[in-house]
């Protein structure tokens, strides 16, 4: 049935390219019963037959808890499936971002298909919140910096999505606050090595960058992100913070996610492997 809605809305967008057509999944996991749907048209049309989508598609992810099967919209398939500007992958982490996103894919020229990562625990996450104005002026920003660390940041930790609110409640608690920027990539594709460069040329004190994702090493952006940012890096050292390797998307057992993100959040502010 995931592949018959899916097929029904991608036609549809095609045959109304002025509209904002969304599909979205119950969760991010139900992505898979579509998969046919996504690799034969949704990421390869352009290039086959020259046919232009806007087709929106919500799928929420987060490791929150809630098992294999509700965790995880597996969107390192996406990041494999990207190339030539197909489509966009993006993990808006504030109402801001998500409505300039949406606004973005309609007012544009262009169409491109746009696959979101939606993380349901932002729903209700005081921290989530954007001010009228910043709904009201200006534009989707592809990478938000953290502008109060800039000049004092030893360190930076490149993440997406909800586990940015995480990092910064661990920071928070360990008084971090002048050594480690957070920097949130909120479209991990296009990402270009110039707005990588220019990102972290922000934080001129920083020599540790970090890539920190709460799905397991083989998952995830991981290995698209190692092979984007790690040819950039110069002096500068690079490393990866995940979980471990999987077969399943998530743990079972909700003891186990929690003491798993406490050792992810310990790794992501571990006293430097360089140091001394």
């Amino acid at each position: 049935s995931e592949a018959g809605v899916l097929g029904f809305e991608y036609g549809y967008s095609l045959d109304y390219p002025d509209g904002l057509v969304m599909w979205e999944a119950q969760f991010g996991d139900f992505v898979n019963g579509a998969q046919v749907i996504i690799d034969q048209f949704i990421t390869s049309s352009e290039d086959k037959w020259k046919r232009l989508s806007g087709l929106v598609m919500l799928l929420p992810h987060g490791f929150e808890g809630q098992g294999p099967e509700h965790s995880s919209a597996r969107y390192e398939r996406f990041l494999e499936l990207a190339a030539e500007d197909n489509i966009q992958v993006c993990q808006p982490s504030t109402p801001a971002q998500y409505f300039h996103m949406l606004r973005r894919q309609v007012v544009r020229k262009y169409r491109k298909p746009l696959v979101v990562m939606t993380p349901k625990g932002l729903l209700r996450l005081p921290a989530a919140r954007s001010t009228i104005d910043e709904l009201a002026t200006g534009k989707f920003e592809r990478i938000l910096h953290d502008k109060a660390a800039a000049a004092t940041a030893t360190r930076v930790v490149l993440c997406t999505g909800k586990l940015y609110y995480e990092l910064d409640e661990e920071r928070q608690k360990r008084k971090a606050g002048a050594e480690v920027a957070l920097v949130r990539i909120e479209q991990l594709y296009p990402l270009s090595d110039q707005a990588i460069t220019a990102a972290l040329a922000e934080y001129p004190k920083a020599n540790e960058i970090v890539w920190a994702q709460d799905e397991p090493a083989n998952m995830g952006a991981l290995r698209y992100i190692q092979m984007r940012v790690q040819p950039l890096m110069g002096a500068r050292h690079f490393w990866t913070v995940s979980r471990a390797e999987s077969a399943s998307p998530a743990t079972g057992s909700h003891n186990s996610h929690k003491l798993e993100q406490v050792k992810l959040l310990d790794e992501a502010f571990a006293p430097s492997k360089w140091r001394g």
